[in-house]
């Protein structure tokens, strides 16, 4: 667990998997999807159903709740592009509009990042995102992420093509910033 006043970062524990089901699930077209690589389908689910592979969660290393105030407002997440070489990407979705536009993000993924190069041999830590969610270019840029790739026009959404982008931030120079 990671703490910046009333923010925290934590591992997913069994009281969050109505709220997470809330917040993920229970509508077929959610605000926050708009955002999060539209491009992709999202379906809604019953509780019932979410409830049988969410558990799978529970105390997941890779997959965290982002709590304000006590209340879960999102997830951090990472993934590996490739292990053998600790190619990891890292991911955030803060679901309701009310949390955005605020530095929460900013402040979770600088906790999230902290903690995996604490934890891990990593080299680099990354995200993908695409050129619509400029919201999300501009988390990278504020953690001290540099574009890496800009693949153009590879995602389609709403009748518009758009830019597939990587951010990403060495080890040294996270330290740098960080010392």
């Amino acid at each position: 667990m990671y703490n910046d006043q009333e923010l925290t970062i934590r591992p997913i524990n069994e009281n969050d998997m109505k709220r997470l089901w809330e917040l993920i699930y229970k509508e077929e077209q959610p605000e926050w999807k708009k955002w999060d690589a539209p491009y992709y389908p999202h379906k809604a689910k019953p509780y019932e159903n979410f409830i049988q592979t969410g558990r799978e969660w529970i105390g997941d290393d890779s997959f965290w709740v982002i709590e304000v105030a006590g209340v879960v407002r999102g997830i951090i997440t990472y993934y590996w592009e490739h292990k053998p070489s600790k190619w990891l990407e890292i991911g955030i979705v803060l679901h309701e509009a009310g949390s955005w536009g605020k530095g929460l993000g900013t402040r979770a993924l600088k906790l999230w990042i902290e903690h995996l190069f604490e934890s891990m041999p990593l080299v680099r830590v990354g995200f993908t995102t695409w050129s619509g969610n400029e919201r999300m270019m501009r988390v990278g840029e504020k953690l001290g992420m540099q574009m890496e790739a800009r693949i153009r026009k590879v995602r389609y959404y709403d009748g518009h093509y758009y830019d597939s982008i990587r951010m990403g931030i060495l080890r040294e120079e996270w330290e740098a910033l960080h010392q």
